[in-house]
């Protein structure tokens, strides 16, 4: 008698392999978007800069001049005590907030939004940074830190400069057990374990010698039991 495969009992979603949300402090996305900050500016104040097991980067927490508070991704180089401002007319600075259409190219950019208005969904991450490249006729064209070229529209808004907490993977972990905490916060799959060291029971790659035995794209109408490999491949291999 076999048991449930590791993608099953990741499926059914418990407590096991659930992501701790309930830790995490907040979204950290731009401010809602209005009228005023299309072709002017709204100023804030970073009052404090914050700790979440969400993410690997800081969060700053601003307040704005209407004295509403909202939580940014903090960038390289700014503190507590520090003025940004959020808007098409504000300065090219670090830390503030543009649409991409009025962001010079060359400069680097974080926090980019896939949508006019969604709060940001690109390079979030601690260290990184996109690079505008080009404009043209309400486009924009944004290079990614894993080089992609992603063309954008130019209402959608960026914040300049780097995402804050660069330099996180250059330090050893030396043992596993600091990875385990690391990992354990995100609720990821950790250690994974090579599919053809398990036994039969466990996958159906497992067992007998270090090949799989048995081809590994598979029909997408296979059941949830041997529904592992390449699920639907159209094509596998080196072309």
């Amino acid at each position: 008698m076999g048991k449930k495969i590791i993608s099953q009992r990741r499926g059914r979603g418990t407590s096991t392999f659930r992501a701790p949300s309930h830790r995490y402090k907040v979204k950290a996305l731009h401010k809602k978007y209005d009228e005023k900050e299309k072709e002017g500016v709204i100023k804030g104040k970073i009052v404090d800069i914050l700790k979440d097991p969400a993410r690997t980067a800081p969060v700053a927490e601003v307040l704005l001049e209407n004295n509403e508070k909202i939580n940014i991704l903090a960038v390289e180089g700014i503190k507590v005590g520090d003025e940004i401002s959020f808007g098409g007319a504000a300065e090219i600075v670090q830390g503030n907030t543009l649409p991409l259409g009025k962001i010079p190219e060359g400069t680097p950019v974080n926090n980019v939004e896939a949508i006019p208005g969604d709060g940001g969904k690109y390079i979030r991450s601690s260290g990184v940074y996109g690079l505008v490249i080009a404009h043209d006729d309400g486009r924009t064209v944004v290079q990614m830190p894993s080089g992609e070229l992603k063309t954008l529209d130019s209402d959608c808004r960026a914040t300049i400069g780097i995402v804050a907490g660069g330099g996180r993977r250059e330090k050893p972990i030396l043992k596993a057990g600091k990875r385990w905490h690391m990992i354990r916060s995100k609720a990821k799959y950790w250690p994974i374990v090579r599919k053809v060291a398990m036994n039969p029971v466990d996958h159906p790659h497992g067992g007998g010698s270090r090949r799989p035995g048995k081809p590994t794209t598979v029909s997408r109408n296979l059941p949830p039991g041997a529904k592992v490999g390449l699920i639907a491949a159209k094509r596998a291999g080196r072309k």
